[in-house]
């Protein structure tokens, strides 16, 4: 079991981010301390590093909390297939969103070129250059 400093470190989340997400029902931490300090599995680390993948695509918290039931419930019934089916849709989802992300850092860098090609050259004079 972790503590929240350990669990920060390693998924690069704030603590502010992680306590976040225990009050709305993200990723509860699997225990607590006896001082009430959370207390994270690797089970809930992997989770939290789900959600973290997901983020730069734009995920809700609502869409990220149904991808984590869709994943439960296939972890416990793999062979359903609505649950398959919703899976493929979800993948489908990150596939369209990636593709839009990936203009969108293409039109960033056109962007820093178009930048970089007004940037003024210092130019050396010939008495400068010795």
């Amino acid at each position: 079991m972790m503590r929240i400093g350990a669990v920060a470190e390693r998924t690069e989340l704030s603590f502010r981010t992680l306590r976040h997400y225990d009050e709305v029902g993200l990723v509860t931490p699997s225990g607590r301390t006896d001082g009430g300090f959370r207390l994270y599995t690797d089970h809930d680390v992997e989770r939290l590093l789900l959600i973290r993948r997901m983020k730069p695509l734009g995920y809700s918290l609502d869409e990220m909390g149904e991808l984590l039931s869709v994943v439960d419930a296939l972890a416990a019934s793999p062979h359903d297939a609505s649950l398959q089916h919703r899976m493929r849709e979800i993948r489908d989802g990150a596939e369209s969103r990636r593709e839009k992300l990936e203009q969108h850092l293409a039109m960033a860098d056109e962007f820093l070129a178009l930048l970089e090609d007004r940037r003024p050259h210092q130019s050396v004079r010939p008495d400068e250059s010795e």
